[in-house]
């Protein structure tokens, strides 16, 4: 299956070893991920997942807490170089927004669409350069993956087992066979890894 454009689907997202994104206590639960996402590794795997990106695709709920927090980490000269150089990037970059609640973007340079995001990721391939990235929003990235128009995956696989949460990876989806181009292990066992979908 050829695609209409050159721009690559990516998505990022941290799984527990168990395959959750997100702890017992509901979808705001990260605390056994904490721990993980501030470690050198995980910072130069954010940087490598933006660098190509020129349009972030979020849904509701990532999109307001990531609006919430990052731009003020981009004004911030104390931060991290690269969580800065992510921030910079989140603000300024072209952000589509997939809900079925807002009525209009809250942020700049943001789109709110209310469509399914197999839909979405289509009309966005279509036109315009750079990659498209799922930004770590596992209800885009569900649906892409069930249709297969995902290109590249970036994981972090943390070393805890939260025994409860959302899975990733539901029964049901179709095959797909995928290609680990990169991989990096953390001081704390948590591993950084790329994974390119092999067509």
């Amino acid at each position: 299956m050829t695609h209409p454009s050159g721009r690559k689907v990516t998505a990022n997202i941290a799984l527990s070893l168990d395959g959750r994104y997100h702890g017992p206590a509901g979808p705001g639960d990260f605390a056994a991920f904490a721990p993980y996402v501030t470690t050198d590794v995980a910072r130069d795997h954010l940087t490598r997942i933006w660098e190509n990106a020129t349009t972030a695709l979020l849904g509701r709920l990532n999109a307001e807490g990531f609006l919430g927090y990052w731009p003020s980490v981009a004004e911030d000269e104390n931060a991290d170089p690269r969580d800065r150089g992510y921030a910079k990037w989140l603000s300024g970059t072209d952000k589509v927004v997939l809900s079925t609640t807002l009525s209009e973007a809250p942020w700049e340079r943001t789109r709110v669409v209310n469509a399914p995001a197999a839909d979405v990721v289509t009309e966005l391939k279509g036109g315009g350069k750079g990659e498209i990235l799922v930004n770590s929003s596992a209800s885009i990235i569900k649906p892409l993956l069930a249709a297969d128009l995902l290109d590249r995956l970036y994981l972090m696989i943390l070393p805890e087992i939260t025994g409860g949460g959302q899975r990733l990876f539901d029964d049901g989806l179709p095959a797909s066979k995928w290609t680990l181009t990169r991989q990096e292990t953390g001081k704390l066992g948590e591993m950084a890894m790329v994974y390119d979908r092999a067509r």
